[in-house]
């Protein structure tokens, strides 16, 4: 049997070294249990960056797939459409916030979703300025690592980016920047750097991910709604890793009641099948031409089945109501941590339902990031059987990404593994120290 490091070593030299990787080579995964090639079992709180709210292989999603592909795997949308995409319209248009006529369009990546947003955006106000934020993260690709707001590794060594892209502070308290200054650094962008309305769009996440799960107080969102009504301005909900459950709600936005014009779906929509969508008002849909927006794969139509089942699986299942309560349980045993002797190196907790991340300090006078420390808990809790992943702009914060349908057991037992990693890293650390 091939193991792990057998694997490694094939990945290193096959694989681009810009895909980055960890060292666990999955064979088996079975909702909140995932098994390596060495046959090590782990609890997953990545759960493919917060794709599997539903768990690893759902029975039904996995029925609803099978059933599919016994009528076809792939006729592309623009060539010979199919009732499925046409009813996960429909239903996206219904579960998404807003009383207003609503359209939808699928495509298979976040990035792609984000970036056909934005060509709706410039189509429907024949603009082409877009502002987004510090700490953002909305893909990979040039016009979505130009978006996002952290240059390395996203943006590193790839040249100049996509022109009229602005970006303004974040809200984020542990940091110094209160809503107020967020607020007023856009109104001086207006008046020392760009034209309002020369502004297509607004992106913001309600939740940011890669930046370090930061959520967006409402008194900001509802400031963003307010500017963008008043100039004219298309705002953009990306709701690309917050949506489906992951928050206690449907979609992130719904903490705050403000309704976004755009929203932006991925990950959690199909449950580890590859789908987005942009789904928001018509008249914004609509702006671009036929032909102007699709693709080849997009809409596949199991990926389509898929989506059909994890709606289903989330309103049959309670999955918005489970969220909030395994956010409730890891926010309470984060507290309990961090307010021990000795674990003064966790600075910040916080999280939005099952959307959770703690904030790695050296001291809590400074605050000042501990990126080391970050990546010896996670490495000390693969080693105890769970697996972690780090995010932030300063790359020291620890999200936490449960699959929505782990057994309370797990949970516990996950947290048990974390309480024990962190100790056991900051115990090493201060031994250095």
């Amino acid at each position: 049997m091939t193991s792990n490091t057998d694997l490694i070593a094939r990945k290193s030299a096959a694989v681009a070294q810009g895909v980055a990787t960890r060292g666990i080579f999955a064979t088996r995964a079975e909702n909140a249990e995932l098994w390596d090639a060495d046959g090590r079992r782990f609890i997953d709180f990545a759960a493919g960056i917060a794709v599997n709210n539903t768990g690893h292989r759902h029975p039904r999603i996995m029925a609803a797939v099978a059933r599919q592909a016994e009528s076809f795997t792939h006729t592309c949308f623009h060539v010979a459409p199919y009732e499925g995409y046409v009813r996960l319209a429909e239903r996206l248009n219904a579960a998404t916030p807003g009383d207003f006529a609503k359209k939808t369009m699928l495509v298979t990546t976040g990035a792609e979703a984000v970036e056909n947003a934005v060509k709706m955006a410039r189509a429907h106000t024949g603009r082409s300025g877009i502002i987004a934020f510090s700490g953002a993260f909305h893909g990979r690709t040039l016009l979505g690592m130009a978006l996002t707001g952290k240059v390395a590794p996203y943006k590193k060594g790839f040249g100049a980016m996509p022109a009229e892209i602005l970006h303004a502070p974040f809200p984020n308290a542990f940091h110094g920047i209160s809503e107020a200054d967020a607020v007023q650094h856009i109104e001086r962008l207006f008046a020392s750097s760009v034209d309002p309305e020369r502004i297509a769009a607004m992106i913001v996440e309600p939740v940011q991910g890669e930046g370090g799960f930061n959520i967006a107080p409402a008194g900001f969102l509802r400031a963003l709604r307010a500017i963008c009504d008043r100039y004219g301005i298309v705002l953009i909900g990306d709701e690309v890793q917050a949506g489906m459950a992951r928050t206690g709600r449907m979609f992130g936005f719904q903490h705050s009641g403000v309704v976004p014009d755009l929203v932006t779906m991925a990950k959690g929509l199909a449950g580890g099948f590859p789908l987005s969508a942009v789904t928001g008002r018509a008249e914004i849909v609509d702006a671009a031409p036929p032909g102007g927006i699709g693709g080849t794969y997009a809409g596949n139509p199991l990926a389509v089945a898929a989506a059909h089942a994890v709606l289903d699986v989330i309103g049959e299942e309670g999955l918005c109501e489970r969220a909030a309560d395994i956010g409730e349980t890891i926010r309470a045993r984060l507290a309990t941590i961090a307010a021990r002797q000795g674990m003064e190196c966790i600075g910040d907790v916080r999280g939005l339902g099952a959307m959770n991340a703690f904030e790695l300090v050296t001291d809590r006078a400074s605050n000042a990031p501990d990126a080391a420390l970050t990546a010896a808990i996670v490495a000390e809790a693969e080693t105890r059987g769970l697996i972690l992943l780090s995010c932030g702009t300063r790359y020291n914060v620890i999200r936490l990404l449960p699959p929505l349908t782990i057994p309370q057991a797990q949970l516990e037992e996950a947290l048990d593994i974390l309480e024990a990693a962190v100790e056991a890293a900051a115990m090493r650390r201060a031994a250095a120290a």
